[in-house]
């Protein structure tokens, strides 16, 4: 062998051997670095997930976790493969022990909806599935945010709230983000204009019952209605109606055109990942247990809330049109209603 060769040779038993320390230090249960993150349920949404924070470089570490271990670990290959290029982090398919020291565990798992499914038809099964997941998760917990995504989603944030026990907002749900992405998207397109000026959200129930905020919606920082009429734009209630009702139809009409969504709730978790793992507050409408915000207690619902760290670390009080509070109470008496049932069973 040449002195080159020799060097190399070195330099990969060097590098080997620094692999084989690391697994063995996760073995040990030692922690290598933050920005860790566990994935629970690897179906479309858990590997598009899975799919978005690697390309965008969002964690260090990202495990897979599914029942069908065999497909995850043929999800995580998939996707690990291409990484070396454009991405650095350790993508893998592991188990419930590997949920210790996660700075943020995501739990896609249970039953998505059938075309003419509402998302709280899915309840009893879900929450079934959902605690489950808990129970192993539990074992294995040691810190980091939870973050729900599975459907009902405003049910399942507020059962895992209660089962967990974590301070308040460490378990939030995804809620309301992706709604008031579409609703964004409505308004830009009407207006003809990029998303980046418009400035918009969705409370209440992720479902049936989610109200668009009209009151705060702006173009460039100017409320709509005023942008509308400086521009010769219609804008009045008819119209507020049907962007509304088109945002909340959204979803189902991609259910009953490709039986599932994925793609989007993967980018918008994107965010709120990076919000919590890179500590990059962000301001998102997603559902957490409120705590007498706008009088309401005991439920788990989309409000725009300060989303960091520690989950959610605020939730921003404002002042909303009549309708828009009355919408949002209804809301909460529906979200009452189906928890009521769950525990009259």
């Amino acid at each position: 062998m040449c002195g080159m060769d020799m060097i190399l040779s070195d330099r990969c038993q060097g590098r080997l051997q620094s692999f084989k320390g690391d697994r063995c230090m996760k073995k040990q249960g030692y922690t290598l670095g933050t920005r860790k993150v566990a994935i629970i349920g690897a179906g479309y949404v858990g590997s598009s997930i899975a799919y978005a924070l690697a390309l965008r470089d969002t964690a260090r570490e990202i495990v897979m976790i599914d029942v069908n271990h065999k497909k995850t670990d043929g999800e995580a290959k998939d996707i690990r493969h291409g990484l070396p290029g454009i991405g650095t982090a350790d993508l893998y398919a592991g188990d419930y022990n590997d949920c210790e020291d996660c700075d943020l565990i995501i739990i896609t798992a249970g039953r998505g909806r059938k075309p003419g499914e509402t998302r709280l038809d899915l309840t009893n099964e879900n929450v079934k599935i959902m605690k489950s997941v808990i129970g192993n998760i539990q074992k294995n917990y040691t810190r980091g945010v939870i973050l729900i995504i599975s459907n009902p989603v405003d049910i399942l944030t507020y059962k895992v709230a209660e089962w967990m026990g974590l301070p308040n907002g460490m378990v939030f749900g995804s809620g309301c983000i992706l709604d008031s992405s579409r609703l964004v998207r409505t308004i830009a397109d009407y207006v003809g204009l990029s998303t980046g000026v418009i400035n918009g959200y969705v409370v209440g129930e992720h479902g049936e019952n989610q109200v668009s905020v009209w009151s705060h919606v702006t173009v460039g920082g100017i409320p709509i209605a005023e942008y509308c009429t400086d521009v010769g734009l219609a804008w009045d209630e008819q119209i507020r109606a049907e962007v509304a009702q088109k945002t909340k139809v959204m979803g189902s009409e991609i259910i009953a055109a490709k039986e599932r969504t994925h793609y989007g709730i993967a980018t918008c978790v994107c965010q709120l990942a990076d919000a919590i793992i890179n500590m990059r507050p962000t301001i998102a409408s997603v559902s957490s247990v409120l705590m007498g915000e706008h009088g309401c207690r005991e439920v788990a619902l989309s409000v725009p809330s300060v989303v960091g760290p520690s989950g959610v670390q605020q939730r921003i009080r404002e002042k909303w049109a009549p309708e828009e509070y009355r919408g949002f109470f209804d809301a909460v008496e529906n979200i009452r209603g189906t928890l009521s049932k769950m525990e009259g069973k």
